[in-house]
C-alpha cells in the first residue's frame, strides 16, 4: 500500500492492531487470474521471531484451493477509521481527509487438514472469542467434532513481509488539538483514534509519535 514515511508504523504496531482487530481480508489469486477475497477472523501467534496468522474456511469455500495452488497471498487488517473535518485546522484553505489505521502482510500458506490439528487451531480462535465455549465444544462428543472439523479446511499464514500505517494527520500538528475533542467525543471509531492519538504522544504542540 501506499506508505508515506509519516504514517508509518512498527510491529509492535502492527501486532497491537491485529489482536484488537482480528477481523481480516485474505485475499488471492483465483484460477481465472483475479482477486478472490474472504473476510474471516484470525489467530496470531509468534512462532520464535516469525509472526503466523492461523485460520479457516468452510470446505466447499474455494479459497483453500488457491491457497494450495497458489500460496502467496496479502491479508489485510483495518482498525479504527474515521471522517476528518477540515474544521480542525486554524486556515480555511484545506480540504478533509480520511483517517484510519491498518496493516498488510504478505503472506505464504500451508493447510492443515489433520483433524488433530485443527481441532487446536479452532481451540486457539475459541480463546481468542469466547473461552467458555470451549467447554461446550468438548461436551459435543468426538462424533460432532470429527463431523464439524470435515466441513473446514485450516491453514497457517506465515507471514514474509509486513506493513502498518498509522494516518492520523501526525504531519498537521496545528489541528492535533481540535482533532482530539472531536474524536473523543465522536463514535466508538473516532473515540479509538483519539486513544491511538495518545498512544502516539500526539498532544498539542508534539507530532514525536511513541511506541503502542
Amino acid at each position: 500500500m501506499y506508505l508515506p514515511p509519516q504514517f508509518k508504523g512498527d510491529s509492535a504496531q502492527a501486532t497491537a492492531l491485529i489482536n484488537e482487530h482480528p477481523f481480516a481480508s485474505l485475499i488471492s489469486v483465483d484460477d481465472a487470474g483475479l482477486p478472490y477475497v474472504t473476510h474471516l477472523p484470525l489467530h496470531l501467534e509468534m512462532q520464535g521471531e516469525q509472526m503466523v496468522l492461523l485460520g479457516h474456511v468452510a470446505k466447499p469455500n474455494p479459497h483453500w484451493r488457491y491457497l494450495q495452488a497458489r500460496p502467496q497471498a496479502v491479508v489485510t487488517f483495518l482498525g479504527p477509521h474515521a471522517y476528518l473535518s477540515p474544521k480542525v485546522y486554524p486556515d480555511l484553505a484545506r480540504v478533509p481527509t480520511w483517517n484510519y489505521l491498518a496493516v498488510h502482510c504478505t503472506v505464504r500458506a500451508t493447510l492443515i487438514e489433520d483433524p488433530a490439528a485443527k481441532d487446536r487451531l479452532l481451540k486457539k480462535l475459541i480463546g481468542d472469542h469466547e473461552p467458555p465455549f470451549a467447554q461446550q465444544w468438548r461436551d459435543q462428543g468426538e462424533e460432532f467434532a470429527h463431523k464439524m472439523l470435515a466441513g473446514i479446511v485450516g491453514f497457517e499464514l506465515l507471514v514474509t513481509e509486513l506493513q502498518c500505517k498509522l494516518k492520523i494527520n501526525q504531519h498537521r500538528r496545528e489541528a492535533h488539538a481540535a482533532m482530539k475533542t472531536i474524536y473523543a467525543a465522536g463514535n466508538e471509531n473516532e473515540q479509538a483514534l483519539a486513544g491511538w492519538m495518545d498512544r502516539l504522544g500526539m498532544a498539542a504542540g508534539n507530532d514525536t509519535p511513541k511506541e503502542a
